[in-house]
């Protein structure tokens, strides 16, 4: 039996890294891969949703990862997210990163046609068989793909044997329950939910406002761990407020988070690349605020 304890943690979702060109920074990637391995992450996961993979070039989505792994592979477990929405194209990425020597692929549905269960088994094995000596992890967010993991197609995935679980983005945890019930190790997606999604028996989590505020995801996933659930929760509590008031900027919120990064003395790395919304004026404030209440939350729970 294989030992999946190199993915029990907290993983950031790792942020897309561009110049002031808006073309993909390799130095800036590497500044940022280095932050986090100093925070003391378990792992990372890169080209996902906060990697603004949609908005990529294969080439591009190729040399961030190289950079990732140049700069931290063999140091962190790193799970490359590796859909395009062609087939082609994803098993091109993850033949690519397995070449890299990351530690598992993983892979949304394809999005814009809604196929079918099995043409959605077929997609993911395709890419799986691209990477033949990779762990494979699903990642369910019905509200972006639409379209949800159900437990038959996960019985389906599960009887490839380099299928290890999900990156489970539906709100609801009673999917964390059923996946893992299934034989699956499960990622707790939503930020929001972390403790609730331990609790229902994710090995950990990845998440998009982790790399903001790193400190405060591991002293959650420590208090899990420890039985200290009070602490847990008055942590979880605090991420959330935080999160609301991030979300309550008029620009995006990886634009958002990639400022708060830097009061925080992390690395400049950009911007947003259209058509997400860039920063509107009246967002500095917000931004200010939740930096203020993050780096509280860190003195007062870390």
């Amino acid at each position: 039996m294989r030992d999946l304890s190199k993915y029990h943690g907290i993983f950031p979702a790792f942020y897309a890294c561009y110049d002031k060109d808006g073309k993909v920074d390799g130095k800036a990637v590497r500044l940022l891969a280095k932050y986090l391995l100093d925070k003391g992450v378990q792992g990372l996961y890169v080209g996902g949703s906060s990697g603004e993979c949609i908005y990529q070039s294969v080439a591009e989505r190729k040399k961030t990862l190289e950079n990732v792994m140049a700069e931290v592979g063999g140091k962190l477990t790193i799970i490359a997210h590796v859909a395009c929405n062609n087939t082609a194209d994803s098993r091109e990425l993850a033949a690519h990163a397995e070449s890299l020597g990351v530690d598992a692929v993983a892979s949304i549905p394809p999005i814009y046609f809604h196929l079918p269960p099995k043409g959605i088994a077929k997609y993911w094995n395709d890419i799986s068989d691209a990477a033949p000596n990779t762990d494979f992890v699903i990642y369910n967010i019905p509200q972006l793909a639409g379209v949800a993991l159900s437990v038959p197609l996960l019985q389906e995935m599960l009887k490839n044997p380099r299928v290890i679980g999900v990156k489970n983005s539906s709100m609801p945890v009673q999917d964390i329950q059923m996946w893992h019930d299934e034989g699956a190790l499960v990622f707790n997606g939503p930020d929001e939910q972390l403790l609730s999604g331990l609790a229902a028996g994710a090995a950990g989590g990845i998440g998009g406002t982790y790399a903001a505020m790193p400190e405060l995801y591991l002293e959650i996933f420590r208090c899990f761990r420890a039985g200290e659930l009070a602490k847990g929760w008055e942590v979880q509590n605090e991420c959330c407020r935080i999160i609301y008031k991030m979300c309550s900027a008029q620009g995006n919120m990886y634009a958002v988070i990639k400022e708060i990064l830097r009061l925080q003395g992390g690395p400049d790395i950009g911007g947003v690349r259209a058509p997400l919304l860039d920063l509107e004026p009246g967002d500095r404030e917000t931004i200010v605020q939740s930096h203020e209440m993050i780096q509280a939350a860190i003195t007062k729970y870390c």
